[in-house]
C-alpha cells in the first residue's frame, strides 16, 4: 500500500485554501507551508496564483527562497498556477524592481500578459494528458509564456498562446484550475509527486 503523497502549498500569498482542497480531492495529504524546515517534510509543492512580486519579497523575508531553489533544482516536484507560474520560469519578460524566480522550468514569462483584474476571464483549455475533455481554465491577471527551451513540453494554448508546461517533474498553468471544482489538474501533479517518490 503506497501512502498518500505529502504536498505542501506554499502559503505566503494567494489561493493557499483553494490548493488544499483541491489536492485533498486529489488524494494528497495537503498542507501548508510557510517555514525552510517545512521543505524537508514535503513529496512536493504547489505555488499558488497571488501576486509574483509579492511572494518573491515574502520568500527572502520568511528566508524561502533560496532553499526553495535548491530543493527545486534537486528534483522536488513542484506545480505553480498563475503566480506560480512566473516564479518557475528562469526569466520574466518584464519584472517587478528586485524580483527574483526560484526557477525550475526553462521559459520566458510575461506578467499580466491576458490584461488587467478586470479582464479576467474563463475559458475551456484542452490540455495534454488530461482526459475527458478540456478543463476549466480561470485567467485572473494571467501571465503567458513566451518561449520554451528544448526541455519544456507545451501542454495547452489559449489564443496562440502557450498556457501549461511541463519541464520533469515541473508543472505550471497560466490559469487556476483550483477555483473551479475540477481536480484534474492536481490529479495529474500527485500522480508525479507519486512517481518521483
Amino acid at each position: 500500500m503506497n501512502p498518500s503523497p505529502v504536498i505542501g502549498v506554499l502559503a505566503l500569498q494567494g489561493d493557499v485554501r483553494e490548493h488544499l482542497i483541491a489536492l485533498a480531492a486529489a488524494d494528497a495529504v495537503a498542507r501548508p507551508v510557510r517555514r525552510p524546515e517545512e521543505l524537508a517534510e514535503i513529496d512536493g509543492l504547489v505555488i499558488p496564483g497571488g501576486e509574483s512580486t509579492t511572494i518573491s519579497k515574502l520568500a527572502d523575508l520568511f528566508g524561502m527562497a533560496e532553499p526553495l531553489r535548491e530543493r527545486i533544482a534537486a528534483g522536488l516536484p513542484v506545480y505553480g498556477t498563475c503566480a506560480g507560474l512566473i516564479m518557475l520560469a528562469e526569466k520574466i519578460l518584464d519584472p517587478r524592481s528586485g524580483q527574483e524566480t526560484f526557477g525550475g522550468i526553462d521559459m520566458i514569462v510575461r506578467r499580466n500578459a491576458f490584461g488587467r483584474q478586470n479582464e479576467s476571464f474563463e475559458a475551456g483549455v484542452t490540455v495534454a494528458g488530461i482526459e475527458d475533455g478540456p478543463v476549466e481554465g480561470v485567467f485572473i491577471r494571467a501571465p503567458w509564456v513566451e518561449s520554451v527551451g528544448a526541455e519544456v513540453e507545451i501542454l495547452a494554448e489559449h489564443e496562440g498562446h502557450v498556457v501549461a508546461v511541463r519541464q520533469g517533474r515541473a508543472l505550471a498553468t497560466s490559469f487556476h484550475p483550483e477555483l473551479t471544482g475540477d481536480h484534474r489538474i492536481h490529479a495529474l501533479f500527485v500522480d508525479m509527486v507519486r512517481a518521483a517518490r
